[in-house]
């Protein structure tokens, strides 16, 4: 008997592990647009103090009022869901339907825009910090789009330097990050297997670094000193165009067709910038702005546009896809924003619809498993480039059972030292 137990449940532990699944985001279908997290009215990349409130929204295109709900889902550091309860990770309960939403008014492009704030009067409190996935689902309680989000405790501190790279190979053209991890709070326990870090640039996790252990400690101080784990290839300021009024063409906007039942935005030519010089202009590190100069509730005021992108690329011999990507769009890597090359013109093509306001942009070139080159990026990658970089700390004790976030450490490249 005792026999059978033992062999029962450890199928079950094998079985459990098994069929675990990493929570990948997935993506919106082609209605679901301008999707964000914000915080103090600015779109955020979601990294947020545990305790602090947030938006999440999105615009349906399809303007039918349509019923969606949300579920939330705590995970580990692999983004694998926990075993903790959810009543233990969350004060109330998931599975309500988004109650705010308003439909578009004076738009050309009609949506629904949908607005779900955490906490609200079914989900009071998220008690856990560590990673989280926000999955919306529609009537038939299947999952349309999720994305992740962070929740940190700030209990310890990043002291953070960007600094040029360590190797003369790549001195003009990667960052390193130098940095340390430092409580007064915790007493850290065997660090280099409870300690875990997440590394990312700009808000963009498909170039997160992971997986870095402490190269030293000073008491209780985890010290990160590396020349190559901890670099990030420094790209180039992001491109941007601005349509507030979206009937006149300016800001890298060459024309605005008005023939078709929505506005055309048709922009200037970009051309490749890897072989150029750098040259310093101000950018939003990817983030964007809905914007409608003509309306006063921007979130339903401001309308939709196609945005036609074209670049001119002559030296990309790469057999891989140029995607257009930024905050916009959660820097996706999907059909809908692969870029076509045109054949009688000779340069990349995309129509890509927009909401109007200000938007950073860049050029991302990427094979089809979704694996960024950035070594060979259209525009370079210059270290005199203005980048946002934030680091997570997670740390999980040795009887602990989830993958707590205990601080978090961000820096900015203008700062760079030699």
């Amino acid at each position: 008997m005792a026999k059978s137990f033992l062999f029962g449940t450890f199928f079950l532990l094998i079985f459990n592990l098994a069929t675990a699944q990493i929570q990948n985001e997935v993506l919106p279908p082609y209605n679901i647009k301008t999707v964000t997290f914000v915080q103090n009215n600015q779109n955020a990349v979601p990294v947020f103090e545990l305790g602090s409130g947030f938006q999440f929204q999105f615009d349906d295109l399809f303007g039918n009022e349509a019923n969606y709900y949300y579920e939330i889902i705590h995970c580990d550091y692999n983004w694998i869901p926990t075993n903790i309860p959810k009543n233990e990770y969350l004060q109330g309960f998931d599975n309500q339907r988004i109650q705010n939403y308003t439909n578009s008014f004076n738009t050309l492009q009609i949506y629904s825009h949908y607005n779900l704030s955490i906490p609200n009067q079914f989900t009071q409190q998220l008690r856990l910090s560590g990673n989280y996935i926000l999955k919306i689902l529609n009537d038939d309680k299947e999952v349309v789009f999720s994305r992740k989000f962070m929740l940190y405790e700030n209990i310890a501190t990043v002291p953070l330097q960007i600094k040029r790279a360590r190797n003369v190979s790549n001195i003009e053209y990667m960052h390193n990050l130098d940095f340390a991890v430092k409580s007064n709070t915790i007493t850290f326990q065997n660090p280099l297997k409870n300690i875990k870090l997440s590394l990312f640039q700009n808000g963009d996790f498909h170039t997160e670094i992971k997986n870095i252990k402490p190269q030293y400690t000073i008491g209780n101080d985890l010290i990160y000193k590396y020349d190559t784990e901890t670099q990030f290839w420094a790209g180039n300021e992001f491109l941007y165009f601005e349509n507030k009024d979206i009937r006149v063409a300016s800001n890298f906007i060459a024309r605005v067709d008005f023939s078709t039942d929505i506005y055309n935005c048709l922009l200037y030519t970009n051309n490749a910038r890897a072989n150029t010089t750098y040259t310093q202009f101000e950018d939003i590190n990817g983030n964007f702005i809905v914007k409608n100069t003509n309306a006063t509730n921007n979130e339903v005021e401001a309308d939709y546009a196609w945005v036609y992108f074209s670049l001119s690329a002559p030296t990309f011999r790469l057999n891989k896809n140029i995607y257009i990507g930024g905050m916009f769009n959660n820097y996706s890597l999907s059909p809908e924003y692969t870029m076509e090359y045109n054949e009688k013109k000779g340069v990349y093509e995309k129509a890509v619809l927009i909401k109007q306001g200000f938007t950073n942009f860049k050029y991302t070139v990427a094979d089809n498993k979704g694996i960024v080159d950035n070594a060979n990026t259209i525009d370079g990658n210059f270290y005199q480039t203005e980048n946002e970089y934030t680091i997570l700390v997670y740390y999980k004790e040795n009887t602990g059972r989830y993958d707590r976030i205990i601080g978090k450490g961000t820096a900015n490249s203008l700062n760079i030292i030699n």
